[in-house]
């Protein structure tokens, strides 16, 4: 059971290893749970999830494969013989039980009368529970009954399962998330140095200077430590990128606090001759591109921003530019950019399952030499770990 099961988290890409697998084994083997498919999924969870991240995945899997059963019994009634289960029920009887139980018709009378009992308990409830069915929101209302989101403590409304719930689904890391989370993925560019002034407190030296110092107080302080990584960010602005204001914008804050080095502008569908810092005056204050080269050296890790969808010969050719007369091609600019600087990445907001459909995202793609990763999590971790490399 519990291998298919396995290979059922796996087939939904699960990252799931042997070693938890035993994990989950060994608590069944305790009984930690025992008969009860809620509790089972909890102690899997627990088991076979390491990472919070992977919490939708998990609940799909689990679902898929437990689908139709409220608890393990059926499970149990689906895996083990009929003919083993006798044995051992008729192990576990004394021999006054067992001629009671020949008195009675043997063993599958006894079923066939538990099995009739059950169908007209069942029967029971359904017509209690259709009598009941058009005054039952009024009297849960009236006595309090009546829990969040509508569902009754009583038992004849039945809460849905944990885990088609799928409360975590906003944490895949395949899916666009807040500011918090981008700054995350933004930690995988760091490289720290301990420059400028010494105004930090060095616990560990003023301790072994004071032992040393037989008791008397020495203290020592150390610069603080930063992130020393210096990075050029280009916002594509208007058009096709007004549907990606706002994870641009998280993305942008982002940046803002996790680099100290930092420069950001702006540029329209693709980069050209000129750029500019504030979108109010990018008419009348725009900063020359080889300005830009030459101020920043190429030890600066370059990131572009921007969906890449605009027609083909905005990127290939002269004039190309929708909003300008433009001397060179946009492929000259992007190859200077590669000739200067080392490390360049394209982020693309648009689903990257869309990206071969776009002819213009294709070629900014080959121009980047493959590095354009998706705006999200992922992408963005993947990105970053490329740049630090």
């Amino acid at each position: 059971m519990l291998i298919n099961f396995f290979l059922t988290l796996r087939k939904y890409k699960l990252p799931v290893t042997i070693r938890e697998l035993m994990d989950l084994l060994r608590a069944m083997e305790f009984r930690v749970v025992y008969a009860s498919i809620d509790d089972f999924y909890l102690l899997s969870r627990t088991c076979l999830v390491k990472d919070e991240k992977n919490y939708d995945k998990f609940d799909r899997a689990f679902s898929a494969y437990f689908k139709g059963l409220e608890d393990l019994h059926g499970m149990l009634e689906s895996l083990i013989p009929d003919e083993w289960l006798r044995r051992e029920f008729e192990k576990s009887l004394t021999p006054e039980e067992l001629k009671q139980l020949e008195s009675l018709g043997g063993l599958e009378k006894l079923i066939e009368a538990f099995q009739k009992a059950k169908e007209e308990e069942a029967k029971k409830a359904e017509e209690e529970a259709k009598d009941g069915k058009d005054g039952e929101e009024g009297d849960a209302e009236r006595d309090g009954r009546k829990g969040p989101g509508g569902l009754g403590k009583g038992k004849k409304k039945k809460a849905k399962k944990a885990w088609d719930e799928r409360q975590y689904k906003n944490l895949d890391d395949s899916v666009e998330l807040g500011t918090r989370n981008i700054k995350m993925a933004l930690r995988r560019l760091r490289k720290f140095a301990r420059t400028g002034r010494e105004d930090e407190l060095d616990i560990d030296t003023t301790i072994r200077k004071t032992a040393h110092n037989g008791g008397m107080l020495d203290i020592q302080l150390r610069p603080e430590r930063r992130n020393t990584i210096k990075v050029l960010t280009f916002f594509d602005i208007g058009g096709s990128m007004d549907a990606h204001v706002k994870v641009c914008e998280e993305l942008f804050s982002a940046t803002r606090t996790e680099f100290k080095h930092l420069e950001s502008y702006y540029f329209h569908n693709f980069i050209y001759e000129s750029m500019w810092k504030d979108n109010r005056r990018r008419m009348s204050e725009r900063i020359p591109t080889w300005d830009i080269l030459n101020k920043y050296a190429g030890d600066y890790k370059v990131v572009f921003v921007g969906d890449a969808t605009m027609a083909p010969y905005e990127i290939t050719h002269a004039g190309g530019s929708v909003e300008h007369w433009n001397e060179e091609a946009g492929a000259i600019w992007m190859s200077r950019f590669k000739g200067w600087y080392d490390k360049i990445v394209w982020i693309n907001p648009t689903p990257q399952e869309t990206w071969e459909y776009s002819t213009s995202v294709a070629m900014t793609q080959e121009l980047v030499e493959g590095r354009m990763f998706p705006l999200t999590i992922r992408g963005l971790e993947e990105g970053m770990h490329l740049l630090s490399k």
